[in-house]
């Protein structure tokens, strides 16, 4: 089994940067695939950014695409979500999840195995 924590949210104003960490400890040997999701309230979680283990080749929602960043340290078992220029919409809980099985889609919920317990971002204008 895989555990994620989730670190780094809080409340920023628009224009402002924040930045979140996942910590995953645990069966992380057979990681393939880490991502972030978002849940703003009365909304369905949706795909962030993921970013596979071995090669860091990344993936963006369009929402946040050149705005943010997503990144992993394999040494450290940890991954980050750099994030710029927030706006207010950007406002939900963040996840960190992962996955440990080849050939999933990257943007899909079901890819994923394991998951953090969410962190709160909140945007004011």
């Amino acid at each position: 089994q895989v555990q994620l924590v989730e670190s780094g949210g809080g409340l920023v104003q628009a224009g402002d940067s924040l930045r979140l960490s996942c910590a995953a400890s645990g069966r992380t040997f057979t990681t393939t695939l880490m991502g972030w999701f978002r849940q703003a309230p009365g909304k369905a979680r949706e795909f962030v950014a993921g970013i596979t283990w071995s090669g860091g080749f990344t993936y963006y929602a369009d929402s946040v695409k050149g705005r943010f960043t997503i990144s992993r340290d394999n040494a450290k078992n940890t991954v980050y979500l750099q994030m710029t220029s927030l706006k207010p919409e950007d406002t939900a809980v963040y996840y960190c999840a992962a996955a440990q099985t080849p050939l999933r889609p990257v943007r899909d919920r079901g890819s994923y195995d394991y998951w953090g317990q969410g962190t709160q971002v909140t945007v004011s204008s």
